[in-house]
């Protein structure tokens, strides 16, 4: 047999087999089945969100999130608090009352269901609006894949998701909500 094959087989099964526990080392805030609650540093919001799904586990997900301060003009946040909650196993949308910005996340398994409630950490900025908003693709495109979704430009934040569930597959898909803020104060609350 050629040494050089077995070398490049050996090489290629190391590749492969490094790729199956890559999702190990990304800084989980939670174990599978396990509740987590997440909250940014206070005047940061999410800006980053990843997930891996595991059918073996419960089908359930590791959770992973990324914050960032948000820029001075927006100014500190005056109030913080958590939003609506999901109810397990049921669609769910969710916008920050009061025109708020997402800085945290909980949630909490249900065995019986396969699923998770959910739950916005919001935080309000003086009297700022949004505006040109928009949702994402599903994300993840498909049930079971590894999900990501990094803010795709600086000046947009996330106000929100909305998320639907598969009871066959044991699974949620992601629209995140994002949106602009106004660089002025405004008299408008809940856009």
């Amino acid at each position: 047999m050629n040494p050089a094959l077995v070398v490049l087989a050996l090489s290629l099964l190391a590749t492969v087999a490094g790729q199956a526990h890559e999702h190990h080392d990304m800084g989980w805030v939670n174990g599978y089945r396990q509740g987590f609650n997440f909250q940014c540093p206070h005047g940061e919001v999410l800006v980053a969100i990843r997930s891996y799904f595991s059918s073996d586990d419960g089908s359930d997900r590791l959770w992973s999130f990324e914050c960032q301060p948000t820029p001075e003009g927006l100014g500190e946040p005056s109030d913080c608090w958590w939003d609506d909650i999901s109810r397990a196993g049921m669609e769910w949308t969710s916008t920050c009352t009061r025109n708020g910005l997402v800085a945290g996340v909980q949630s909490k398994y249900f065995e019986g269901l396969l699923d998770r409630e959910w739950q916005f950490y919001c935080c309000y900025y003086k009297r700022r609006c949004p505006y040109s908003c928009m949702k994402t693709t599903d994300i993840p495109e498909y049930y079971r894949e590894e999900a990501e979704l990094v803010v795709p430009s600086y000046g947009y934040f996330i106000r929100g998701a909305q998320t639907t569930f598969s009871g066959v597959l044991r699974d949620r898909q992601w629209k995140y909500i994002l949106c602009r803020m106004t660089d002025f104060d405004c008299e408008f609350e809940n856009l």
